[in-house]
């Protein structure tokens, strides 16, 4: 690590400032605070200097022609004014994804796919059907019977729900398990710490607000029953090792020891966020190794006070399935990126994507429309990808290594400027 230069503060215990030897951040940031201001929400976390967002909440509001110039302006200095290539690189890739946004909002025409391609430094593909055929197939031997696939997933998902008044619980005593194996595995920064909170009416199922100094408001969405299984993967991706600890780590490195200020700004629709929900997703595999998920399920179900508890026989083989079943739901993902394509792309209709999800993703008619709810939201619509295509990108990237060394490849995540670029697997 470098050292931190005399005017850059840490945000904790104190206020940060902008080194006066960088104004490509500076820039970068004022250019994301100003196309905040059209596109509401792509700003996802804002710990910089708190004189710059004044500047731009003061001035008169950029047009998005003129963002998009800014855009491409600042990254022709990027050769000139970085000197390190892996910053450049980043920083690069961010503001392509910045001038395709702007551009947009200017009238600019770019197809749906390259759209997207040009903000994640990454083209999604188009996953054939017959993919989640297969895994539906899987999952339906490991639930048999008469009725359709998605009814009886709907059943045997009921059987897992948190009643609301323990949801918090729950939670709680799962993050602190999950702690205590991050810190093992990557270490802790200084002072970190979360806080969690129970929400409603949201298009999403859980998320990160990541304030700075190394603090994060988990929110959890009720709208939807929430299941044991599903919590294994929401707390490890949204906490330990996912989302807080990487904001976390990377502010303490990135931002306090090494003046990269760009990283005090977290934004959508960027190839950051697919790195960060990759990895998020991946977190689950560190938090929960698979030869511990049984126990664990176990464990949960008590404390979440499940009828299935008191016939620790019976139990132990519904948590065996469940492991089953889950790993047959990770080969469907890809489902919603389709979905995505079908409307987006192709110009489906709401109601034959609607069916999709349903018939292809099986998925029951209440979580089949909270999910196109997420496709069609006007941020979220591109942002749909990054899920199942970060985590497939950064398990190629891991299953690279021996399994000695992935602990540690993993652990670079949290703490580096990485592109997709940077993570691609010839071949």
């Amino acid at each position: 690590m470098t050292s931190r230069p005399d005017d850059l503060v840490p945000a904790v215990g104190g206020t940060r400032q902008v080194p006066s030897a960088d104004p490509v951040a500076r820039d970068y940031i004022l250019l994301a605070l100003r196309l905040d201001q059209h596109l509401p929400g792509l700003v996802d976390g804002y710990f910089g200097p708190a004189d710059l967002k004044a500047v731009v909440d003061m001035e008169q509001v950029r047009p998005p022609a003129r963002l998009r110039d800014d855009a491409r302006a600042l990254r022709d200095r990027l050769a000139a004014e970085v000197s390190e290539a892996g910053r450049r690189g980043w920083l690069d890739a961010q503001l392509v994804a910045l001038e395709t946004q702007a551009a947009g909002l200017a009238g600019e025409d770019l197809p749906y796919l390259d759209y997207v391609a040009r903000c994640f430094a990454y083209a999604p593909p188009r996953h054939p059907d017959d993919v989640f055929v297969a895994a539906a197939g899987r999952i339906g031997e490991l639930l048999p019977g008469d009725a359709p696939l998605a009814d009886r997933l709907a059943e045997w998902d009921a059987r897992f729900v948190v009643p609301v008044e323990r949801l918090a619980g729950v939670v709680e005593w799962l993050i602190g398990r999950f702690r205590g194996t991050a810190a093992s595995l990557f270490g802790l920064p200084e002072g970190e710490d979360l806080r969690v909170t129970l929400v409603n009416d949201q298009p999403w199922s859980a998320y990160n607000w990541f304030d700075g100094g190394r603090r994060s408001r988990i929110d959890v969405n009720t709208d939807l029953p929430v299941r044991v299984p599903d919590l294994i993967g929401t707390v490890a991706h949204e906490a330990y090792p996912g989302h807080h600890l990487e904001h976390a780590w990377k502010e303490a490195d990135l931002v306090d020891s090494q003046a990269r200020l760009e990283s005090s700004i977290l934004l959508i629709n960027t190839p950051e966020s697919l790195i960060s929900e990759g990895l998020a997703d991946l977190g689950q595999e560190f938090a929960a190794p698979s030869e511990t998920r049984v126990d664990l399920l176990l464990e949960l179900y008590d404390r979440a006070g499940l009828p299935i508890a008191t016939d620790p026989s019976a139990a132990r083989e519904v948590a065996e399935r469940s492991v089953a079943v889950s790993e047959g739901r990770r080969g469907m993902a890809g489902v919603r990126g389709n979905a995505a394509i079908l409307r987006h792309a192709d110009g489906r209709s709401h109601e034959e994507v609607l069916a999709y999800l349903r018939d292809v993703g099986r998925y029951e008619p209440v979580s089949a429309a909270k999910r196109l709810e997420f496709i069609e939201h006007p941020l979220w619509r591109t942002y749909i990808f990054v899920y199942a295509e970060g985590e497939a990108l950064l398990r190629r990237w891991l299953e690279c290594v021996p399994d000695s060394e992935r602990t540690a490849r993993f652990g670079r995540l949290l703490h580096e400027q990485l592109t997709p670029a940077a993570v691609t697997v010839p071949g």
